[in-house]
């Protein structure tokens, strides 16, 4: 069976960070459940602030979509402003958009600061027009964007195809805060950066049993415990166990190929600017450039499902589609993850038992507002203090057919990619 989490990222990621096995009984301040952006962000500032603070994975650093996604670092969520104000209310809607406009800046900051090894590119991002009903949709979120403050431009098809290095799109907008980066390597240099501040990073130690008894939490792992006063959980969609503290989302799965190394020729033609995209499609495509000059594509799919024929063959028709010089191009890598999506599209964070909150449903925006929510999650926590939280915390949340939901999105995307694939 392929292991469709042997990514191109852990193939050439440059961070390491030593993650021994959780051994004996160790009391903290802070304990985090998960070692993906959320998990890794809230140790790394937790430990800056003085919190003895102790960080279990059931599997590696970034073994979950932290390690799988596009990598693209982009400002706010998938949701214009006006669709999140209409779900939060106006006043709970411009904090969150205010603090995801400055989600990419943090990012960054936080690789220059502790010496990432991410392959770090801030040179923006291109959200295109697939169609001319895409790029309507564009003209509307640039409006909402700007009235919000947000930098961005619509391109035209002209300075889009100059851009890109093709002429599929109808135009482009082009969001300057934004970036990319090699995603597996970031969550791993959080982790060494949370180590090196004091936290104790622990893989391989999945919490098989979590209760609450008087004033503390007691995780018990295969082969130690964690007693502690405050607790987040951080596991997205890639929770294993604990029934009582699971969280709802509709999984979704997202897959990607990349090519071996491009020409010099090739390259300079290809997003010589070194954006991200990705379009405004229904059933979404991303691609962008590595380091090493692969370009890197993908779309929503499941590569271990039975219809992941109709991926691949429309994953090489797609790649020649836009970029024809490419058509044939041999495809070295493919890999999938999981996203937890929520039906109105904006993360959750729900508490779970006293002085305890979970993150979930990032809906495939996950470097930005995963690094700021694990960033205030442990803030709130150790000050107790609620209002530092970037939205209001619920008790519970609930969502519905969250399993006939899943086959719905993936039975679209392998009938669609099985169409296309024909054409």
């Amino acid at each position: 069976m392929t292991d469709h989490a042997q990514s191109l990222w852990k193939e050439t990621s440059r961070e390491r960070v030593e993650t021994p096995v959780l051994n004996g009984e160790v009391t903290v301040d802070l304990a985090v459940i998960g070692g993906g952006y959320t998990g890794c962000s809230a140790a790394l500032n937790a430990a800056q602030a003085g919190a003895s603070v102790c960080l279990l994975d059931a599997r590696e650093i970034g073994h979950g979509g932290s390690g799988r996604n596009v990598g693209l670092v982009n400002a706010g969520l998938w949701l214009p402003p006006e669709d999140i104000r209409a779900h939060l209310g106006r006043g709970p809607a411009d904090r969150l958009i205010d603090l995801l406009a400055a989600a990419p800046a943090e990012v960054f900051r936080l690789i220059e600061t502790h010496g990432i090894d991410c392959e770090a590119v801030r040179n923006g991002t291109l959200h295109l027009a697939h169609s001319p009903s895409g790029l309507r949709d564009l003209e509307t979120r640039r409006a909402q964007l700007c009235a919000a403050g947000a930098p961005v431009q619509l391109l035209p098809a002209e300075e889009t195809a100059r851009r890109t290095g093709s002429a599929a799109f109808h135009g482009a907008l082009f969001d300057p805060r934004a970036g990319t980066i090699q995603p597996l390597a970031y969550v791993q240099g959080l982790a060494r950066a949370a180590a090196a501040a004091g936290a104790h990073i622990h893989a391989q130690s999945p919490v098989l049993e979590l209760r609450h008894d008087g004033d503390l939490w007691h995780l018990r792992t295969p082969r130690g415990s964690v007693r502690t006063r405050a607790l987040i959980q951080a596991t997205n969609a890639y929770h294993t166990g604990l029934a009582a503290t699971a969280q709802n989302y509709v999984p979704v799965y997202y897959f990607q190929h990349a090519t071996a190394p491009l020409a010099e020729d090739l390259r300079a033609s290809i997003l010589p600017g070194g954006e991200g995209c990705w379009d405004t499609g229904l059933i979404m495509t991303s691609f962008r450039m590595d380091q090493a000059g692969r370009l890197v594509i993908g779309a929503m799919g499941d590569l271990g499902h039975a219809g992941s024929f109709a991926h691949r063959g429309w994953i090489r028709r797609k790649l020649a589609e836009i970029f024809p010089a490419l058509a044939g191009q041999p495809l070295d890598q493919g890999w999938h993850g999981r996203i937890a999506m929520t039906s109105d599209h904006i993360p959750k964070i729900v508490r779970i038992g006293p002085n305890a909150l979970s993150a979930h449903g990032y809906s495939g925006r996950g470097i930005g507002p995963g690094t700021v929510f694990g960033r205030m999650m442990a803030e709130s926590l150790l000050n107790d203090d609620p209002a530092r939280l970037p939205l209001p915390v619920s008790d519970e949340h609930r969502e519905s057919w969250t399993g006939v939901r899943r086959a719905f999105f993936e039975t679209g995307a392998a009938l669609t990619h099985l169409v296309k694939a024909r054409l």
